[in-house]
């Protein structure tokens, strides 16, 4: 069995991940600005999570240019950020403005996270970008490369990775107040959203929206409702799913403290669907190996209404969304999305005696003091969202070949990026980006 990590590497361990270092690699601080010099800001999607994002990116820094396809809400954002130029494409604002910003926040749909993160980082740019990191696990991958060439700064927009709970939890974790780990189960409520249905009818394109440059680099098909503002998420070209919208919050804690990452493969069972649309719900089994501190581990996700059976939890009823880690002394339960321990169960010293674990200033604050020269964020590309989402996205290539019911397991080369035993998922691992949009240099 794998020796447990001592107290002391532990707290060294995550002191480093509040470094930006986690488990392995190790980041340099990003190529900074003075502490009291102002950060010029943009950011691309200003609607939805975007309003907040670009909220927050007001009030740490100048918001010189904004961006969004919809004209609508580009207006509207225009009247709180007075001074900041317009645009509809991310581009030009890129192209146009690039030696006027410093930093960007991306907050898309999912299909063009890495589209706009790569140019931006490529141009020696700053990046935050909403949950999901990206659409595909290479991109992933990629945004995490490109990130540590270029020492910037960066951050997914997973807030809870900052929360004192999620990190304790993950600190009990390491610490071996579980006991040897055994298994994790994340279900969500998600979706809210239609999926499993046929693809709606085109209808013509609203006069506020831009509809090749909200596609960007996904295949072209004709506007219909059901995509913009919101049910994107539901179909496989634009969104991630239940999986990609919620996992990179709800796993967010087992992930820290079980270092779930690199996962040998992946199997799913589904409603079936028509791979234009996601399932209505899903189960999806991970298998993780043994690393140096930890037994091998098994990942139970469920969403779709589908949730881990009240049984793991003694026989109380499960919340709608929630996480559950099982260890041979006890277990602890979070019964929302963001990591808190609402519950212990066995035998788990839950005091703060001899724990630490680094404390926050604050998710967006992270992003915005790594820019200043601080250490990098959490959250950031190479060492933390990149991995995680990974992993997380791994799912949907199990749910992809379960589009009749129960699918085949996946077998998974995590260090190359390869499916061992198939061919016909590499096209969901790596995208093909159209004309005009850049993927690999």
């Amino acid at each position: 069995m794998a020796r447990k990590p001592t107290r002391r590497e532990f707290v060294k361990t995550t002191a480093a991940i509040g470094a930006g270092f986690w488990v392995a690699g190790g980041l340099q601080a990003a190529d900074s600005k003075s502490k009291n010099e102002q950060i010029q800001m943009a950011s691309i999607g200003i609607g939805g999570k975007g309003s907040s994002d670009s909220n927050d990116a007001g009030r740490s820094g100048k918001m010189v240019a904004i961006c969004d396809t919809d004209t609508g809400r580009l207006d509207g954002a225009g009247k709180r950020f007075k001074e900041a130029k317009k645009f509809t494409d991310f581009r030009e604002l890129l192209d146009q403005m690039g030696d006027k910003i410093d930093a960007v926040t991306v907050s898309t749909p999912d299909h063009t996270h890495a589209a706009a993160c790569l140019k931006a980082m490529r141009m020696g740019k700053h990046c935050f970008c909403q949950k999901p990191m990206t659409h595909s696990i290479y991109e992933a991958r990629l945004m995490g490369e490109v990130a540590r060439k270029m020492k910037v700064a960066t951050q997914m927009g997973n807030q809870g990775t900052a929360g004192s709970g999620l990190r304790k939890a993950a600190a009990m974790m390491r610490a071996g107040r579980l006991g040897t780990l055994k298994e994790v189960h994340v279900w969500s409520n998600r979706p809210i959203w239609p999926q499993g249905c046929p693809r709606p009818q085109s209808k013509p394109c609203p006069p506020n929206l831009k509809w090749d440059l909200w596609l960007s680099v996904a295949p072209k098909r004709p506007y219909a409702d059901g995509y913009h503002p919101f049910k994107w998420r539901g179909w496989w070209d634009f969104g991630t799913g239940a999986l990609g919208d919620m996992a990179c919050h709800t796993v967010n804690m087992p992930f820290m403290g079980c270092d779930i990452r690199n996962p040998t493969s992946v199997q799913a069972v589904t409603s079936g669907h028509n791979r234009d649309s996601y399932p209505q719900w899903s189960i999806i089994k991970f298998e993780f190996p043994a690393n140096d501190w930890r037994p091998a581990i098994k990942f139970t996700w469920s969403d779709g209404g589908k949730r881990v059976d009240p049984s793991v939890l003694d026989g109380d009823k499960p919340r709608g969304s929630g996480c559950v880690v099982i260890g041979t002394k006890g277990k602890i339960y979070s019964g929302n999305d963001y990591g808190g321990i609402d519950k212990l169960y066995g035998d788990v010293d839950a005091s703060d005696e001899g724990l630490e674990y680094p404390k926050s200033p604050g998710h967006f604050k992270e992003w915005v003091n790594a820019i200043k020269g601080g250490p990098p964020a959490m959250s950031n590309f190479p060492d933390y969202a990149g991995p995680l989402t990974e992993t997380i996205l791994l799912g949907n290539l199990a749910v992809w070949a379960a589009n009749e019911g129960e699918g085949p397991k996946v077998e998974w080369d995590a260090k190359n990026l390869k499916v061992k035993n198939r061919t016909d998922l590499d096209k969901i691992v790596k995208p093909d980006y159209p004309a005009g949009y850049t993927l690999d240099t």
